[in-house]
């Protein structure tokens, strides 16, 4: 009875340690939101708020498009397991303002500079093996996410600048179920020097899904809502620009319970290539809870004044079949 007895424990103990706990993110509306935004971002880690330098997008702060040089055009794909997409397309420009008692100098400085960045996150899952009622096959379904944004910004001096994003949701779940949200995102930068920069930022204020499957089941429809989770972060970033060295690291909070770290760098090998690496979804609120690293690379080229970029991150996802790999281009003019 004995040996029995212990057999048992061990089962038990053994059954225990093997369930992850898993947090309340995990089944919020938007996940495919919070997968980061083209191969620059998801190869650091998405620890981009802070980061001025290179090719940006409002997605992770709107406040820092303030800063782009030129303007920007990015679009990435992403290569997914289980028929999964997921697509990225950005645009971002500044705009500087004179004062007209300046305009007598030679080089005069912008009395300040407004940012802004439009751009689209698409997702979805095709070749769902539809059945009706007895079980037999109909046809091949899919479903369509999708975040339209407009972003601006304005830098108010040589320290802070604030910017603002409006966000539009579209979900397209299954013939005649579809939803729309509308949601914001703020944000906030601080300059301290020429290397360092601190950013605040609260993402997905409002956002939610509001459901009604009445168009398929008529009368035994019902209407509900899916409220997205409310993030707020605060990172920093350093740049050492005579080694040619970014590094980011980002705290987020969200009301789902989860406190995340991530953190990222970018070094300048030489001329117009570089490689990144990072670390991403760090749980302090769940130790069980997948980190994500991630590396990547990019490579510039210039034809009489536009500057074209190839970009590719890799990125390891838990519980699939293959890990993610992002590809992408740029162009700066």
């Amino acid at each position: 009875m004995k040996k029995y007895l212990i057999t048992f424990l061990l089962l038990l103990v053994n059954v225990a340690a093997a369930q992850p706990s898993f947090s309340d993110l995990a089944v919020k509306p938007g996940s495919f939101s919070r997968m980061g935004f083209g191969a620059r971002g998801i190869g650091m880690g998405n620890a981009m708020s802070a980061i001025t330098d290179g090719n940006l997008v409002s997605y992770y702060n709107p406040a820092i498009t303030v800063y782009q040089q030129n303007n920007s055009f990015q679009t990435s794909y992403t290569f997914l397991s289980f028929d999964r997409s997921l697509n990225f397309l950005n645009f971002t420009r500044k705009f500087d303002f004179y004062s007209k008692k300046d305009s007598l100098l030679v080089d005069p400085k912008p009395s300040s500079t407004a940012g802004v960045s439009v751009g689209i996150i698409n997702s979805g899952i095709t070749k769902i093996d539809g059945r009706d009622n007895n079980g037999l096959k109909t046809k091949e379904l899919s479903t369509s996410e999708n975040q339209f944004f407009l972003s601006v910004a304005n830098r108010f001096s040589d320290k802070i600048s604030i910017g603002i994003s409006a966000k539009m949701y579209y979900y397209k779940l299954y013939e005649e179920i579809t939803t729309t949200g509308i949601g914001l995102d703020i944000g906030a930068l601080y300059k301290v020097n020429d290397e360092i920069n601190i950013a605040l930022m609260i993402s997905d204020l409002n956002s939610k899904y509001s459901w009604d499957t009445a168009p398929v089941y008529d009368r035994d429809g019902i209407t509900t809502t899916d409220i997205f989770p409310v993030l707020k972060k605060i990172g920093v970033s350093y740049n050492k620009k005579d080694i040619g060295l970014i590094t980011g690291i980002e705290f987020e909070n969200s009301n789902a319970g989860t406190n995340t770290v991530r953190f990222g760098f970018e070094y300048n090998v030489f001329d117009e290539f570089y490689l990144r690496a990072g670390l991403d979804q760090w749980n302090l609120s769940n130790q069980d809870w997948p980190v994500k690293p991630s590396a990547g690379f990019s490579f510039f080229k210039q034809f009489d004044g536009i500057i074209i970029g190839v970009d590719y991150a890799f990125q390891i996802e838990q519980y699939s079949s293959s890990d993610r790999h992002i590809v992408g281009a740029s162009v700066n003019f």
